[in-house]
């Protein structure tokens, strides 16, 4: 359908799977190892996949991704991708497996520990281009990891950090809705959520980038006129398309950094005690995000009511949390299983997280407690 340059080559449009055979020639993978998880094992998409090229069919495969990837599983992958003598990655999934394959990409061709690289501790400069190459396959419409220079990964002290430079972002993603058509409403629902945190935190980020700030409100018009159609019929093609737009162009703006809902949503991804779904938390903590952050850009939440046709003044987390609630999504922290006892550690957590530097008002830890307690229900 067509064939887009920006940051990355992305492959788009119903049926573009088909492309990946050449893909893996151009690229010089000759034995790449696929990387899924279990849930996706289940629907028959992998096999979709290595029907796709010759040396999918015969590709290894590694499912034991979990829902927020970890670096045991990240090392675990890496024992498979050399014992096999791999030499690329294919992700087909969400977020989770194409990040565990940044993960795996970046250990494969690069001295451990995993720590060394994480952004917050001064590891972003240590990632070079020897990273290994990715191909991303998304098949819901959410993270957009897929041309995210991120990954998330959960360390085994329980720290949820970033992993990011310019070397990480996927060599291709493959965006075929096709792959999306009859995902199940919630997962449609909750990652719909995320793609649309994404294009209003990248947006109202200070950071000057006006070409990823016209890419973002383009992603959320997607994303608020189409969700809803998503959700409640997995086969619209016209819904799944423009999700998964939604998703890739929220993915494209990442580049000008995220705020305080990433600040909070990932430490807690790490929390042990309970699996929590990134863009369900995304959904559940925007609201009271976005009232703390409306005194510091007027001019751009007067710019988002305008382009979601709401009344001048509008509150902005109102129309979120209305959103969530119609699409059946949990309305607080406590609906997921949050333990109110955590909330300040996760404040304080949150403080030092990078996407905290570009949110667009500074965030204390008391402030980050004032909106963990105004989204716990």
């Amino acid at each position: 359908m067509a064939t887009i340059t920006y940051l990355t080559t992305i492959q788009f449009g119903f049926g573009e799977l088909k492309t990946i055979a050449a893909a893996l020639t151009d690229l010089k993978i000759t034995r790449p190892l696929i990387v899924a998880d279990r849930g996706l094992a289940a629907t028959g998409l992998i096999e979709t996949l290595r029907a796709a090229s010759p040396l999918l069919g015969s590709a290894p495969l590694f499912v034991d991704t979990p829902t927020n990837p970890t670096e045991d599983a990240v090392e675990a992958a890496v024992l498979v991708y050399r014992e096999q003598g791999c030499d690329g990655l294919v992700a087909i999934g969400g977020g989770s497996p194409i990040d565990l394959a940044k993960g795996v990409a970046l250990l494969a061709s690069h001295d451990g520990p995993l720590e060394t690289y994480a952004a917050i501790l001064g590891g972003i400069p240590k990632i070079s281009a020897k990273v290994a190459p990715v191909i991303a396959v998304p098949t819901t419409a959410g993270t957009g990891s897929e041309v995210g220079r991120a990954a998330l990964i959960t360390l085994r002290d329980g720290r949820k950090l970033g992993f990011i430079s310019p070397h990480l972002i996927p060599k291709l993603a493959i965006c075929d809705p096709e792959l999306t058509l009859g995902l199940p409403a919630w997962l449609t629902a909750a990652t719909g959520m995320d793609a649309l945190t994404h294009c209003i935190e990248t947006y109202l980020s200070p950071r000057d980038n006006p070409p990823a700030e016209a890419i973002a409100l383009d992603g959320l018009k997607r994303a608020a006129d189409h969700i809803e159609r998503a959700t409640a019929d997995g086969s619209d093609r016209v819904a799944r398309e423009a999700m998964l737009m939604a998703a890739l162009q929220g993915g494209l703006t990442f580049q000008k950094g995220l705020g305080a809902v990433h600040a909070l949503s990932h430490p807690l991804g790490g929390l042990k005690q309970v699996s929590l779904h990134h863009g369900t938390l995304n959904a559940v903590l925007l609201p009271a995000v976005l009232r703390f952050n409306q005194p510091a850009a007027p001019e751009k939440y007067a710019a988002i009511r305008r382009l979601l046709g709401l009344a001048e003044g509008a509150d902005l987390g109102e129309w979120v949390a209305g959103l969530t609630k119609r699409l059946g999504l949990p309305g607080s922290l406590a609906e997921m299983g949050v333990p109110r006892e955590v909330l300040p550690a996760i404040a304080e957590a949150a403080t030092k997280d990078h996407s905290s530097a570009s949110n667009p008002r500074q965030a204390a830890a008391s402030d980050y407690l004032a909106m963990l307690e105004a989204s716990f229900g």
